[in-house]
């Protein structure tokens, strides 16, 4: 369960309670407190372990790895399998690109071997370099409706191949690979996109793919609140924007 953290680091450093014991405990009064017990930022389909996954991809959204770091050990005490941490590290290249995403694949690392998990973990993929692009389009085809089909060959011709890579490599490289079910890639997603900042038609879109999923808005507002202490108030109250453009589109 999710409650006040104790030492926030314990490699010898001088911790963050020894030098900011006063912002600690309202920070964690907060964020491991109010945030997490809040009547209004709860729903029924967000357990503590789909809460620390959302919280996963938004650290690693906006660059917190430290935090990221700090978190992971939660995440996987509340029930989030080396397996689904992976998948979620793995998608987030899709969306921030390998240069943001590698420091959080090296903590994963780190942490994993700390615990004694064993690496590398089974693999994943359901796809080959052979199937990957009609597997890619039948992903989009589910999430997005039936306008995605043939959007690998749309568009102008000098911008068809970006067209062709979401279908083979965002959605036939990622979100087929087992691990995570569709409404857990599009929340992560959801959350990589808020918490970055700048890709708001983005943003709408996956909100939109959400729901389309079966992820309501008032799971969509719950997973904002709960990821608003690692993103601050700014991103949290445009992130709830796009959701409700969604909603009314």
């Amino acid at each position: 369960m999710f409650g006040k953290k104790n030492g926030f680091f314990s490699d010898g450093k001088i911790t963050l309670e020894q030098a900011d014991p006063e912002f600690i405990e309202f920070f964690s009064n907060f964020a491991y407190g109010e945030v997490v017990n809040e009547p209004g930022a709860q729903h029924p389909d967000l357990d503590d372990s789909t809460r620390s996954m959302a919280i996963l991809a938004t650290l690693i959204g906006c660059q917190g790895v430290d935090a990221y770091e700090m978190m992971l050990p939660v995440a996987l005490e509340t029930g989030v399998t080396p397996v689904q941490v992976k998948e979620v590290v793995y998608q987030a290249t899709a969306y921030l690109g390998f240069g943001r995403v590698l420091p959080f694949l090296k903590t994963t690392n780190e942490v994993f071997v700390d615990k004694d998990i064993n690496l590398p973990l089974e693999g994943q993929s359901t796809t080959t370099p052979q199937t990957r692009a009609e597997a890619g389009e039948r992903s989009q085809v589910e999430i997005f409706g039936e306008g995605m089909r043939g959007f690998a060959q749309s568009g102008p011709e000098e911008t068809r191949h970006i067209n062709k890579w979401l279908a083979d490599n965002c959605f036939g490289d990622y979100y087929t690979r087992k691990g995570l079910t569709t409404r857990e890639r599009e929340m992560i997603t959801l959350c990589f996109l808020l918490a970055q900042g700048g890709c708001e038609p983005q943003l709408v879109a996956h909100a939109k793919a959400n729901l389309a999923v079966g992820n309501e808005k008032a799971f969509l507002i719950a997973v904002v609140s709960q990821c608003m202490p690692y993103i601050g108030y700014p991103r949290t109250l445009n992130a709830i924007r796009c959701i409700n453009e969604a909603a009314e589109g």
